[in-house]
C-alpha cells in the first residue's frame, strides 16, 4: 500500500480459534486498509475453506458496516462485533424477561434487543457527485448493551445475528477475542514478523507463513506445558537444539570427525 509519503505497508488480517490461528490473508492495495474492507473478504475466504462450519466469527470496532452484517446474515455467517456506543438503530423488540439474570460476570447487562440498523445509500446527483442517505435496513439484528461495574462504568454495545446465544455467552465470546491480540504480540515481539526481509507479496507470506508454522508448534508446547509464552518460546528452542544434536550424535554414531566427512 503506497501512501505517498514515502512510505510503504502491507496488511495482515488473521483469523485466531483461542489456540492457534487458523487463517491469514496478506493485502497490498490501498482499499484494504479500511478494516471494513479487509475483514469481510478475510472472513468470508475462511467460510469458503472451511465448508459447514458451525463458527462465530467475533470482529472488534474497526468493523462496522450494516451493508456487510447484512450480507453476513444472508450468507449464514454468524458474528459477534462491538459496536459503536448510541448507534441509530430501532428497536422493535425487548429480549429481556423479569426473571433474567443480568449478572455476566464482570458487565451487567442493561439492554438486549431485536433492532433494525440503518445504512447509508448511495446518491448520485444531477452533478455526478454522491451523497448517502439514511435507510433502514430490514434485517433484524441483535443489540445487547451492557457496562462494567466499576465506579466510572464503561459501555459496551454488541451487535450479532445470533439469538440463540445468552447474553452473558456473547459478551463471554468476545471477551475471549483479547486472545488474538496477545497473539499478535507475542508473533511480533518474540517471533519478529514485523521485521520483513522480503519487499514483494510471494515473500511476505512465505516469512508470514513460516513464522506462523513456528508459532503454532510453541503455543502447542504452551498449551500442552501451561506455561506462559517467553517460557514456552526459551524451552521450545532449548529442547529443539538438545534433539538436533541428539541427532547428530546418533547420525555420526558419536564421532564427530566421521559427521563432518
Amino acid at each position: 500500500m503506497d501512501h505517498k509519503n514515502g512510505k510503504k505497508s502491507v496488511k495482515c488480517s488473521m483469523a485466531f480459534d483461542g489456540l492457534l490461528p487458523c487463517h491469514s490473508e496478506v493485502f497490498t492495495k490501498s482499499k484494504y486498509s479500511s478494516e471494513d474492507m479487509a475483514l469481510p473478504e478475510a472472513i468470508m475466504n475462511h467460510v469458503k475453506q472451511d465448508v459447514n462450519h458451525q463458527n462465530i466469527y467475533v470482529i472488534d470496532r474497526g468493523f462496522q458496516p450494516t451493508r456487510t452484517m447484512n450480507s453476513f446474515t444472508n450468507d449464514a455467517v454468524t458474528f459477534i462485533v462491538r459496536a459503536k456506543e448510541n448507534r441509530k438503530h430501532v428497536e422493535f423488540q425487548s429480549l429481556l424477561n423479569k426473571n433474567q439474570d443480568l449478572d455476566l460476570g464482570e458487565l451487567t447487562l442493561i439492554k438486549d434487543s431485536k433492532v433494525n440498523l440503518y445504512t447509508g445509500k448511495a446518491i448520485h446527483n444531477k452533478k455526478g457527485n454522491i451523497h448517502y442517505r439514511e435507510e433502514l435496513v430490514e434485517t433484524p439484528f441483535r443489540l445487547i448493551v451492557a457496562k462494567t461495574k466499576t465506579e466510572q462504568p464503561k459501555y459496551f454495545w454488541f451487535i450479532t445475528n445470533d439469538f440463540d446465544l445468552s447474553a452473558k455467552q456473547v459478551a463471554q465470546a468476545y471477551r475471549r477475542r483479547w486472545n488474538i491480540e496477545v497473539f499478535f504480540r507475542f508473533i511480533k515481539q518474540e517471533l519478529n514478523v514485523s521485521h520483513l526481509v522480503s519487499l514483494n507479496k510471494n515473500g511476505i507470506e512465505v516469512l508470514l507463513y513460516m513464522t506462523l508454522i513456528v508459532a503454532m508448534l510453541i503455543l502447542i508446547y504452551k498449551k500442552a506445558n501451561k506455561i506462559g509464552y517467553k517460557t514456552a518460546k526459551r524451552r521450545f528452542k532449548m529442547e529443539l537444539r538438545n534433539l538436533a544434536i541428539a541427532m547428530i550424535v546418533v547420525d555420526c554414531k558419536g564421532n564427530l570427525n566421521h559427521f563432518e566427512t
